[in-house]
């Protein structure tokens, strides 16, 4: 449906930079989120640090795979051949 109302989008396979980039971008902002939660709970920015180091390490490493795996699967994109003109 989407590809109807916007038919000259272009989906390409994704770049490792591009990848590590939207990781970093993405996991600042979930290193804020998850500081200021934690310590919204708990009153200690000892334990909001800990937790948000921890926690974004192993999260890092799964969002960073999940989507260098999703960029494999082919299914709901939309590829373009390249024509000469």
């Amino acid at each position: 449906m989407i590809e109807k109302l916007l038919p000259k989008i272009h989906h390409a396979t994704e770049t490792l930079p591009r990848s590590i980039v939207k990781t970093i971008s993405y996991r600042l902002i979930i290193l804020i989120l998850d500081f200021t939660s934690i310590y919204v709970f708990t009153g200690q920015v000892k334990v909001a640090l800990g937790f948000m180091i921890v926690s974004n390490i192993y999260s890092t490493l799964g969002f960073f795979f999940h989507e260098r795996l999703w960029d494999k699967i082919k299914w709901g994109k939309i590829i373009y051949k390249k024509t000469d003109k």
